[in-house]
């Protein structure tokens, strides 16, 4: 793959990979965690509409735009017909987590090692974020620090799109045919709730969603959200004895009987937590929301089995049902889906290692589209799209690890076909 992108002239292809992803940085796609809507929200409708646009233009076949704005499309087989049939799929929502409209992407060319200082007092300081002193001496993008940059996951769509370009203007790189698809609302656990696992018709896919340059990724969270009601008893303060039920304290009594330790600021690798996401309320009533999350299907099931016990004994403590607890799987590991397939996870290694990057294999500590798709039939790792620090103004990605992972994507089309 080097030679073909030497003969064909590496800077041409950054020029694109950055071009289109400041492009599409910009466009305001934000999804909504609120919405009944899908999409979430119909700016992410606008975007997905440009695209079906532009890869018309860039001669990809089958281009469908759905009711659900799923995006697909096919690259067709250039060389070799009997190849199993790949896909390559990206999100094109933001987090809402922090502000994503108005995104003023910026270039640090030859990164100097020191702190890049952004606006509203916003910096990426090595002492905070050291991996930044990794890509000393390479171009960085970073948004103005007024908003996220939106590398997760438009980094990715960026680097499938060139891909893309590049395999249908080349003869010299022979491969089957090849699904794209590009979804809405990943960032809010929605991503695949109407993809058509059986229409797209990949035998096996990847998700260009993941952060560092090397990262590849088949294990995951196994994830459940908790909601927890509190009903309280309201009574003036002056005759409250024996009578009061302060739900705000019993929530935070149900806050305190969780493991502390488990919390996500204590917790690293496979160490799974509970998660406190949200809660609000006042003396008669109060909420709670939690995410649950561990690699261990086993440790997952003890943690859902200690909240319900929890809430139990609350319950009993004031001897009614002062607390409801409803609980609900949202995805599970997707490694044992991937394990009887890893032929799918050595293409993509060997993929790397030849591009000049070493594999990271490392288990997500999150979610993500192919965990679901995994469970539905379609064997979907994940792997780097080249960004860190995702969901705030101290986002970044390295132009190189963009290119990298253009040519990973051209390297494992190769070897599949094979």
């Amino acid at each position: 793959m080097k030679e073909v992108l030497k003969r064909k002239n590496i800077n041409i292809y950054m020029e694109k990979v950055v071009e289109r992803f400041i492009n599409y940085a910009k466009e305001y796609t934000t999804s909504d965690p609120e919405s009944k809507s899908y999409p979430s929200t119909e700016r992410q409708t606008v975007f997905l509409k440009k695209l079906v646009e532009e890869l018309e233009k860039i001669g990809c076949k089958e281009v469908e735009i759905d009711e659900f704005s799923y995006v697909t499309a096919t690259i067709p087989a250039s060389g070799i017909e009997n190849a199993p049939v790949i896909g390559f799929i990206a999100h094109v929502d933001t987090s809402p987590d922090f502000a994503g409209e108005n995104v003023n992407p910026q270039i640090i060319k030859k990164y100097d090692g020191k702190t890049i200082e952004l606006k509203n007092g916003v910096s990426i300081d090595p002492k905070e974020f050291p991996e930044i002193l990794n890509y000393k001496g390479q171009s960085i993008i970073t948004s103005d620090g007024t908003t996220l940059l939106g590398a997760d996951d438009k980094a990715g769509v960026s680097e499938i799109v060139t891909a893309s370009e590049i395999l249908l203007q080349s003869k010299d790189i022979k491969h089957g045919k090849i699904r794209l698809a590009f979804t809405p609302d990943e960032e809010i656990g929605k991503g695949t709730d109407h993809f058509d696992v059986k229409k797209f018709g990949a035998d096996f896919a990847y998700t260009l969603d993941g952060g560092e340059i090397g990262e590849l990724e088949f294990e995951n969270f196994n994830a459940a959200g908790a909601k927890i009601n509190v009903k309280g008893r309201s009574v003036h303060p002056g005759a409250a004895k024996n009578k009061m039920i302060n739900a705000l304290l019993v929530a935070n009594k149900i806050i305190n009987m969780l493991p502390p330790t488990q919390r996500p600021e204590h917790t690293i690798g496979y160490e799974g937590f509970f998660h406190l996401l949200q809660m609000s309320g006042n003396v008669e009533k109060a909420q709670m929301q939690y995410l649950i999350r561990d690699h261990d299907l086993i440790k997952f099931e003890e943690k859902k089995k200690l909240l319900e016990e929890i809430v139990k004994h609350v319950n009993f403590e004031f001897g009614k049902n002062v607390a409801e607890l409803e609980i609900k799987d949202q995805y599970f590991n997707m490694r044992q889906k991937i394990e009887p397939v890893m032929h799918v996870i050595e293409i993509a290694k060997k993929a790397m290692l030849q591009a000049g990057v070493e594999p990271k294999i490392k288990a997500i500590r999150g979610g993500t589209d192919g965990a679901r798709l995994s469970y539905d039939g379609l064997p979907c790792p994940n792997i780097f799209a080249g960004g860190h620090n995702f969901h705030g103004p101290f986002e970044f990605v390295p132009i190189p690890s963009m290119l990298k992972s253009v040519e990973v994507i051209l390297n494992i089309v190769q070897l599949a076909a094979k």
